[in-house]
């Protein structure tokens, strides 16, 4: 289902130490390495090759390995909770009562089959009632507040220029294709996805009583709506422009430039009451204006729809189910569906989040994991100091705002202080499509509720159990879930080199994204504000350039590039983050030594902990969709592509001139 409420935050990746990897004795998989490739010529590959040329990736899924992938055996740990609490007869109101009965309600296809799309039929209704532009946007704003956006997206996060206080912002919306550029490339693959995008919506139309050639007809008008609203949109590449997606408005501003929206009913229909807001991409809700007349209110209907049943496909019965996957195989490369149960512990964990972490962290975590994972992260700030210190580009004033932000860097590890709780949330063991629209329109009012109040610092916004990490800008934090604190990324019994090669590159990673080519435009406060002098932040721009070019020569698939430009924020943090976890490994008494171990020195088993963390197979739909939309590079290029850069790589492995990856030092981008 889409989400009604959209976070502004810069995202990366992380779970938790757990009895599985308690004993785990050896960190280097020596049997995997691949001797007949040389590290100077592809180290992602002479780490992973023979686990990445045999392993195979189940029906099921898109990819395999570790990254966002390690969450498929972390789902496991969570169905056990999961099987557990929905099986017992739990006090009402408590967390284990909510968990337990949403799951089982889910899990009940018999009754969700029975059902068919009658749950809908109401709002499908709803929408046979709308006569004008206004009941038009009535609807859109009832429907925002039950989880869907349709048309109008609408979010409340921190002010850009003021980020003590929470306030509205509106984003383009409106498309269900994974971005503007899929409505008008013309090459092959994209083409396919067009057109099975239409199939999908036409079988939706089929679903609800329609006939083949209306849905046909409808389907069709529906994707050239669609296809009008996605003229209008920001590219990934643009969104990433901090400045130019921020426009605060008064709301009696755009209520006079933008009168067919009536922006005062709008808001006031959506309980925001606030005299101000941000318009993020002011050009879409231009366009929307003007269309909300070129568009006749029977095509609108159409599309309302179309949208109405792409949002809630997933909740109803089966073939409602079968149709969302159809489409979204295309996408993904997957084969066949995951199980129910595994489609349900995503769910909860989704819609239930942190009650369902409260159990996983009850169950699971290691305390000790935080006071470790915290120490670490404190040596790395002084690797980073460091670092700074000694950049021969950057002037001693502009190094001294770079530290003060640097420290006020606030670290959250494993899960928060303080649990949100669910109290306004009604959960019914057998309606499952009723839980979900209760869920939605709780959190709707939970993240209304911020609105022109403080920023709540304790608040996070990823689950204790995803493997997963983030820094925001907004608040200068770098969060590391319980989920990631687990092997090959964290382990109590491995020794420095796989630590701060594993979870010590994460942690780097997340502090460089404050000084990536967004976060260098916030200050330690969050706040969007120049604190460079001119000339250092044009050099700082010119090395980005340099680095987002030498990502944008990497070939993924056939022709296929990787996107410098979209994914320069994560460059920057992968080539940070490795430099920073080094200079903090060499401060430690292993990394200062030159022992073996397995038969590699200290330096190399830390590379070869980068190369490992990364070990990740996925198929070539999902990698094509990933270049495409995602912010992050290809997992072989979040080896390569730092480690190319860095020297004392090619010192551990003895790189040399005529190796594929060698670089001459004056090639070698070194930013931070």
């Amino acid at each position: 289902m889409k989400k009604s409420f959209c976070l502004c935050l810069t995202a990366v990746f992380l779970s938790v130490w757990n009895y599985s990897y308690a004993q785990k004795t050896s960190f280097v998989d020596v049997a995997g390495l691949n001797p007949q490739i040389k590290p100077g010529d592809n180290f992602f590959r002479f780490v992973n090759a023979r686990w990445y040329d045999t392993v195979k990736i189940a029906d099921d899924q898109s990819g395999v390995g570790s990254y966002s992938f390690l969450n498929i055996p972390q789902k496991i740990l969570l169905q056990n909770i999961l099987d557990s609490v929905s099986k017992t007869n739990n006090p009402a109101g408590s967390i284990e009562q909510k968990v337990g009965d949403f799951y089982a309600s889910g899990m009940d296809m018999t009754t969700i089959n029975h059902r068919g799309y009658q749950p809908i039929k109401s709002i499908l209704s709803g929408i046979d009632a709308i006569n004008d532009v206004p009941s038009l946007l009535k609807f859109v704003a009832r429907e925002l507040k039950s989880g869907n956006r349709s048309i109008i997206s609408l979010g409340i996060a921190p002010d850009n220029k003021n980020s003590s206080i929470n306030i509205a912002h509106i984003y383009q919306g409106g498309i269900g294709l994974p971005d503007r550029d899929y409505y008008f490339k013309t090459d092959s693959p994209t083409l396919h996805i067009q057109q099975a995008y239409k199939e999908y919506i036409r079988t939706l139309f089929e679903l609800t009583g329609n006939s083949h050639a209306t849905a046909i007809k409808d389907a069709a008008l529906a994707f050239e709506i669609e296809k009008q609203i996605a003229a209008s949109h920001k590219t990934n590449i643009e969104l990433r422009d901090v400045n130019a997606n921020f426009h605060k408005m008064a709301v009696a501003a755009i209520n006079n430039s933008q009168p067919n929206i009536g922006w005062s009913t709008l808001l006031a229909d959506l309980g925001a009451a606030t005299d101000s807001i941000d318009v993020a991409q002011p050009a879409y809700y231009d366009k929307l204006n003007t269309m909300l007349k070129s568009v006749s209110i029977n095509d609108w209907k159409v599309y309302l729809k179309a949208s109405i049943l792409e949002n809630y496909a997933e909740i109803l019965s089966k073939p409602f189910i079968d149709a969302s996957f159809e489409f979204n195989k295309v996408l993904s490369g997957q084969a066949t569906q995951k199980s129910r149960r595994q489609i349900m512990t995503a769910n909860v964990d989704n819609y239930l989040g942190m009650a369902l972490g409260q159990l996983y962290v009850k169950r699971y975590f290691n305390e000790d994991a935080k006071k470790r994972v915290l120490a670490l992260v404190n040596n790395l700030q002084k690797s980073f100091e460091n670092r700074i210190n000694n950049l021969d580009w950057m002037s001693d004033s502009t190094k001294q705002k770079a530290k003060e932000k640097l420290y006020t860097i606030t670290k959250k590890i494993g899960y928060p202080d303080k649990w949100r709780d669910y109290n306004n949330v009604q959960i019914n063991r057998t309606e499952y499509f009723e839980n979900v629209l209760s869920l939605n329109k709780n959190d709707y009012q939970f993240q209304l509720a911020k609105l022109n109040k403080p920023v709540d610092k304790t608040e996070w916004f990823t689950t204790p159990a995803t493997v997963t990490a983030y820094y925001d800008p907004s608040k200068n934090e770098i969060v590391f879930p319980a989920g990631i604190l687990q092997f090959p990324y964290f382990d109590f019994s491995a020794d420095d080199a796989i630590n701060y090669g594993g979870i010590g590159m994460v942690i780097g990673h997340e502090m460089t994204h404050a000084f990536d080519d967004q976060g260098a435009q916030f200050d330690k406060d969050g706040n969007v504000k120049n604190w460079w002098t001119k000339e250092d932040y044009q050099k700082f721009r010119e090395k980005t350039k340099q680095l987002a070019n030498l990502y944008s020569s990497f070939t993924v698939l056939d022709t296929v590039h990787i996107k410098g430009a979209l994914t320069l924020g994560e460059n920057t943090a992968d080539n940070g983050g490795v430099a920073i976890a080094y200079d903090a490994f060499k401060m430690t008494q292993l990394g200062k030594g030159s022992e073996k171990i397995d038969g590699f020195t200290p330096d190399q088993r830390f590379f070869l902990s980068i190369a490992r963390i990364w070990r990740v197979k996925t198929r070539d739909a999902f990698l094509r969709t990933y270049v495409n939309t995602n912010p992050h590079s290809p997992a072989m290029w979040r080896v390569n592509g730092p480690l190319m850069n860095f020297a004392p790589f090619y010192k551990a492995f003895n790189v040399q001139p005529g190796d594929k990856n060698y670089k001459p030092d004056d090639q070698r981008v070194k930013i931070w």
